[in-house]
């Protein structure tokens, strides 16, 4: 990425997590969230290379107008989350 001026800001390994449906005959996979700056010829790149290596099953890629501070929802602890309902 830093070859078409990239840059990575923050990268979090999510650990491995059961899919909603089986991919290439796999229920569990690998997960792993990076918050990139890049400019779009960048991001067209590393999804590409991803395509094609063939222990990546899918790629998710989303534009935002500005990263947010501190870890993602998902390495949050469960007391930090927001409630939707209260425990009993």
């Amino acid at each position: 990425m830093a070859d078409n001026e990239g840059k990575l800001v923050d990268s979090e390994y999510w650990g491995v997590k059961t899919m909603a449906y089986k991919i290439n005959k796999n229920r569990k996979g690998h997960y792993a969230f990076l918050r990139t700056d890049a400019p779009a010829a960048a991001v067209q790149e590393m999804e590409r290379l991803m395509r094609l290596h063939d222990d990546v099953m899918r790629v998710l890629t989303i534009k935002v107008d500005e990263h947010a501070e501190g870890p993602s929802v998902q390495m949050q602890k469960r007391d930090e989350r927001d409630t939707r309902r209260e425990r009993r």
